[in-house]
């Protein structure tokens, strides 16, 4: 049994060399995959390393090779399904070509970004994947691009930055799930998200800091606009953050003497705690009230009614920010852009047709 007091000291490249019965340089070379060795001492260097358990320094390939193998990935919120959906595409896209991935949440706390990306940058990752939590406060990204580390943004884009971005085509998906509403003769329509509010309302939609909010809030208004609607940002509700908090909007937006008729949830957390909102006030979806919600999570699908949903196509978003983040690892010449991923509307039974 092994003393736990003594651990064993770590093998090193000398000792797979003098298990081999080669040179320490011959050992190296073998084991960074590097020069040219016959394939005789390759298998002989190889089996005394598997025989002793050897695991290579990365710290130490890194510095010799420039590379460490390693891409950060820095999300908003890793408890939501989206952030987890789009992590499991990133993964395979990195492994796939060899890369392993570090993962950090920011909890869309500015602070916790930049603290997450100095980290990351201090372990030598060869490239970052970044969901900013503000799209108007970038200098931390900013030195990451001016250090020469390659950078992708997910989900949100800041044209100002210089660097691609992988996105949704989010005023689009709004636009087409709030003519869906407008087209089932709803005129009174909400649409919630966490993103952090003074007052819970929005009176200028230049103020929202998060691009994909700002976009989706952009066709919403857009639409009902074009139908005529008055005071189209009159049910725009932020602070949705938590239960309590989305509780209250649903509460108040509902207790107005005009309360909206349907729910456009800004993700798929605000979608279910909206749901929830609903269940304790003892409200029917969709007799009493309709919803939509982004992203097809999985509770969408079992709940009663089943929740119509924007699919987002949140894995090939996360494989493509991984595919293109390897590419510019890989110095492959393209032109910096913002790839947007196309949406689509699934219809189930969570919205009323009403006035007909």
């Amino acid at each position: 049994m092994e003393d736990s007091a003594h651990p064993k000291r770590a093998v090193t490249v000398a000792d797979v060399a003098k298990a081999a019965k080669v040179s320490k340089a011959t050992a190296a070379r073998v084991l960074g995959s590097y020069g040219v060795v016959s394939a005789k001492i390759t298998d002989r260097v190889m089996a005394a390393a598997a025989a002793l358990e050897y695991r290579p320094n990365e710290l130490a390939r890194s510095m010799s090779t420039g590379r460490s193998g390693i891409i950060g990935v820095v999300v908003g919120d890793i408890e939501n399904a989206f952030f987890s959906l789009a992590v499991r595409g990133i993964s395979d896209a990195a492994r796939l070509a060899g890369f392993n991935v570090i993962i950090a949440n920011s909890g869309e706390e500015l602070d916790a970004e930049k603290s997450a990306v100095d980290l990351l940058i201090g372990k030598r990752v060869d490239g970052l994947i970044v969901t900013p939590a503000r799209c108007d406060s970038f200098d931390h990204l900013q030195h990451v691009r001016r250090a020469g580390v390659p950078l992708v943004l997910f989900d949100r884009a800041v044209p100002e930055l210089d660097a691609d971005a992988v996105t949704g085509d989010d005023r689009e998906a709004a636009i087409a799930a709030t003519r869906y509403l407008i087209g089932q003769g709803h005129r009174r329509l909400a649409y919630v998200s966490a993103m952090d509010a003074e007052d819970g309302g929005l009176t200028d939609i230049g103020r929202i800091s998060n691009s994909a909010v700002r976009e989706r809030v952009e066709g919403f208004v857009s639409v009902l606009t074009e139908a005529g609607l008055p005071n189209p940002l009159r049910y725009v509700r932020l602070g949705a953050t938590n239960q309590q908090q989305t509780d209250g909007v649903i509460k108040h937006l509902l207790s107005d003497s005009a309360a909206p008729t349907a729910l456009l949830a800004s993700d798929s957390l605000v979608g279910l705690r909206i749901f929830k909102s609903l269940q304790s006030l003892g409200l029917s979806i969709p007799k009493d009230v309709s919803m939509i919600s982004f992203l097809d999570a999985d509770w969408t699908s079992v709940t009663v009614p089943p929740i119509t949903i924007v699919d987002q196509r949140v894995y090939e978003m996360g494989k493509l920010a991984g595919e293109r983040l390897i590419a510019r690892i890989e110095r492959t010449p393209l032109a910096v852009e913002r790839l947007r991923v196309s949406t689509s509307l699934i219809v189930r039974g969570s919205v009323a047709t009403i006035g007909r």
